[in-house]
């Protein structure tokens, strides 16, 4: 099952070549990442997902180990939100490998798949930087989402 997250964009995602900048990018998944996967300041999520707590206090965190991103097409500027497709493509035992497709909005036609992408984070205990494992609410609220990890075009 996948979870889409609606991303807005903004002027300043675009360079001189009036399209999102590959910086830009990393960005907008995180925008996404941070939608579905962390908890509000009240406690609660926008997701079924949304159970990681980086508020104040926290004693584990996500951190990131790696970042993969393959561009299919140019992002050009539009009004309406990109939709940002999520899943994870592997579950471990600290880690999980968040895959990514970001679409034009629905509606728009022809509808055009722009970016491929994945995330490894790592749950982390704060207190020592050690990797920390995943507690079974974190499996459970993660496995439905679980699905074959993004197929990149190009592999070297």
């Amino acid at each position: 099952m996948r979870l889409t997250v609606p991303i807005s964009l903004r002027w300043s995602d675009f360079d001189a070549y009036a399209h999102v900048n590959n910086a830009e990018m990393f960005r907008l998944l995180e925008e996404a990442r941070i939608q579905a996967f962390w908890v509000n300041d009240d406690g609660r999520g926008d997701s079924a997902m949304a159970i990681l707590d980086a508020r104040p206090g926290a004693k584990v965190v996500a951190l990131i180990a790696r970042q993969e991103i393959e561009y299919l097409l140019p992002i050009p500027y539009m009004r309406q939100p990109l939709d940002v497709e999520l899943w994870i493509g592997r579950l471990g035992g600290a880690s999980l490998e968040i895959s990514y497709e970001v679409y034009s909005p629905e509606g728009m036609e022809p509808r055009a798949l722009y970016t491929r992408a994945t995330t490894t984070l790592v749950m982390v205990e704060l207190a020592t930087g050690r990797p920390q494992r995943m507690t079974d609410e974190q499996r459970a609220a993660w496995e439905p989402y679980v699905e074959e990890p993004v197929a990149f075009t190009k592999r070297p």
